[in-house]
């Protein structure tokens, strides 16, 4: 169980850092939410899986398509700007297991 909670502080920790990647490039990918959700739905087919709040108050979402395999990490400034943090081929949804005894994971 440890382990686990270890292992999702590690990966919530990344997209800290992401987030905080993303607010400080001066060349960042950034535009209102409704034209940046609207683009993600249209051209990658991706719908919201998550969302979070990260560092200043910032909103993070996960969007992600099943059947073309892309996924998009944003970031959402208080103001409304949206900004995107990573994006990526592969998603893969997988149902929660329990980590096995001596699973280093």
């Amino acid at each position: 169980m440890n382990k686990q909670i270890f292992a999702l502080s590690f990966g919530f920790a990344g997209l800290i850092w992401a987030t905080q990647q993303a607010g400080a490039q001066q060349t960042a990918l950034c535009g209102e939410r409704d034209v940046v959700i609207d683009r993600l739905e249209t051209r990658y087919g991706e719908r919201r899986r998550s969302v979070g709040r990260g560092q200043g108050n910032r909103m993070v979402e996960i969007f992600a398509s099943e059947s073309t395999g892309t996924w998009t990490i944003l970031a959402t400034l208080p103001n409304g700007l949206t900004c995107l943090v990573a994006s990526g081929e592969d998603f893969r949804h997988e149902a929660d297991r329990p980590v096995k005894p001596g699973d280093p994971a």
